[in-house]
């Protein structure tokens, strides 16, 4: 089992096949689902000082979830938890229901496939537990694990249960759900507002449905069976006038990851929705599994198909979006700080935009925690960090939220669209020098982003199986091999791609170290090598890190303009030097 602040995964279909759709878990997984409930019980009764803490529990819908809730109803039924079992239950909206609770539990292991299962945990202030309190969750589960006695121990208690207690949390699940979607429908307004003034929220909605009255919106959503499907997506979209086509609302039909394999789906929808007339649908996204992520696919209004966007773009729009909303709201603030915290191989164009806009970009190792984390850091130094997130999958993260939602995304792009008296997208044009027409659609918004190529998180070269487990001393090998090949190939680098120096980045949890001399420092954290030119200008980047919930190491590259000669040549050399070292 992976113990990371992201999640605590595995396979937990029985027959140990990650594909497997069978509902059934094995005796001894039972036994870690009891013991995982017990030490956050103790952990959340300890930290908000109640004896009989409130604890929301929900599941996404892989097969195996019923099964693992159920051991753990068992559990902190026996401890004497309040239990707000709400069934299938979104992240983001398990993580808003939770702000009103103690803490909670949910039972998913987001994109993985389907016989994967996994829990995270979390206090009241709707995020996953940061690294250094999963860190003492994960300590004192293994203690209980080594010993044998323990186990059993908690395994008779738990199911020793009061009866009458356990059907109760199975009783009021329904109105657990009720309770949890309407929290998370009241937050989804101040996430994409900005405030929590229902009057502003009011008005700005009426501004939405007024526009889009005269101007239909349409979108498709292909569920894939995810627990988006039983949350407030298809009222909230046509509270707001928005035209709203789902597919595969009841299964898990295809690989749960939502990268552009399994956009296509979407895109082959969207495609014919416009055969049939249905002009006004331009958008379309599919969640994974817990549906805290969404992956944006577009009409292309040039092409007169629906194309695919890739996961860095989606998230570049969100931060564009966002930053000249936040611009908007914030005119004339003398004290307004603006900056964009992101996770370590988010793509360099994100200084661009940012920089463009007066904004500051901050940067955290790979993992929801250590973003949201890095951004409270900042704000506290004074930062207006609205928009965040791991532009590497495309995950938007928009304050006071601290999860990815794909409502969020959806919204960002649409106030671009829709705000035009605002000129929300006239001020992007204004600060970067691009021609800005009054009839603008989305390619115009993309055709002004700043273009850079860029390895994909998922595509089967960004993953590598690697020996050495010890990736503190695999970096320090690395960085032998690196040198050594950097003064080979020097004249060659300037020559093709102007590059004539590098600069080696590190990241670990909330903080960035630059220009380290000692690539082993990373850790089990990310490292970056950036390529500069005579002018000290970053061209490009080669990144790795061990994932913390997969049993690999990812690698990718990021290199400014439409090259993707010098991507694919750079990240086939970052291949071969990691390879060389692994030994």
């Amino acid at each position: 089992m992976i113990l990371s602040a992201s999640g605590w995964r595995k396979v937990f279909a029985i027959s140990n096949d990650e594909q497997d759709k069978s509902p059934e878990i094995s005796e001894n997984d039972r036994a870690l689902c009891v013991v995982a409930a017990n030490v956050f019980f103790d952990y959340i009764s300890k930290v908000s000082g109640q004896e009989n803490p409130v604890i929301a529990l929900g599941i996404d819908t892989r097969p195996t979830g019923p099964a693992i809730a159920d051991a753990m109803l068992h559990a902190l039924t026996a401890k004497g938890a309040i239990i707000q079992y709400s069934g299938v239950t979104s992240a983001p909206e398990i993580m808003a229901y939770s702000r009103k609770l103690d803490g909670f539990i949910y039972v998913s292991a987001s994109h993985n496939p389907v016989g994967h299962n996994g829990i995270k945990f979390g206090t009241n202030n709707g995020g996953v537990l940061n690294a250094q309190e999963n860190a003492e969750l994960v300590k004192t589960f293994l203690e209980i694990l080594n010993d044998n006695s323990k186990v059993q121990d908690a395994l008779t208690k738990a199911y020793n249960c009061s009866n009458s207690a356990l059907q109760e949390a199975y009783k009021t699940s329904s109105s657990s759900k009720y309770n949890a979607l309407h929290a998370y429908q009241a937050f989804v307004q101040q996430t994409i507002t900005g405030t929590d003034n229902k009057e502003y929220q009011t008005d700005f909605f009426n501004m939405i449905q007024s526009y889009l009255a005269k101007n239909p919106l349409g979108i498709v959503c292909d569920f894939n069976g995810s627990s988006r499907a039983k949350c407030i997506d298809k009222e909230f979209f046509a509270t707001n006038r928005i035209n709203f086509y789902a597919l595969n609302e009841d299964e898990i039909v295809h690989e749960i990851i939502p990268e552009a394999e399994n956009l296509v789906h979407v895109r082959d929808a969207m495609n014919l929705l416009h055969e049939e007339g249905h002009n006004e649908v331009i958008l379309g996204y599919m969640p994974d599994c817990d549906g805290d992520r969404g992956n944006i696919v577009y009409w292309d209004n040039k092409l007169k198909e629906s194309v695919i966007l890739k996961a860095q773009e989606v998230f570049s729009l969100s931060v564009l979006a966002e930053l000249c909303y936040s611009i908007w709201q914030h005119s004339g603030e003398k004290d307004f700080k603006p900056a964009v915290v992101v996770n370590c191989p988010t793509s360099m164009r994100i200084e661009e935009i940012a920089h463009t806009l007066g904004a500051e970009v901050f940067r955290a190792e790979v993992g929801e925690a250590n973003v949201v984390n890095c951004a409270a850091e900042k704000r506290a130094q004074g930062y207006d960090v609205r928009i965040l997130g791991e532009g590497s999958n495309g995950g938007t993260i928009t304050y006071p939220s601290s999860v990815r939602d794909p409502l969020n995304t959806i919204f960002a792009i649409i106030k671009l669209l829709v705000l035009k008296e605002e000129r929300m997208f006239e001020i992007w044009c204004e600060k970067s020098g691009y021609k800005f027409n009054p009839n603008y659609t989305l390619n115009d918004i993309l055709d002004s982003l700043p273009k850079y190529t860029t390895t994909g998180v998922s595509e089967p070269r960004a993953i590598l199986h690697v020996k050495t487990t010890d990736h503190e001393k695999l970096k320090g090998a690395f960085q032998k091999v690196f040198e050594k090949s950097w003064k080979e190939k020097q004249a060659e680098l300037k020559k093709k791609y102007k590059i004539v120096s590098w600069e080696a980045v590190i990241t670990n949890g909330t903080k960035e170290t630059l220009d380290v001399k000692d690539f082993s420092l990373s850790k089990k954290g990310g490292l970056k090598i950036i390529f500069k030119d005579k002018d000290k200008n970053n061209v490009a980047f080669m990144w790795m890190r061990g994932s913390g919930t997969e049993p690999v190491f990812r690698i990718m590259c990021d290199v400014k303009g439409d090259n993707e000669k010098m991507e694919k040549e750079l990240l086939e050399w970052e291949t071969q030097l990691i390879l060389e070292s692994d030994k």
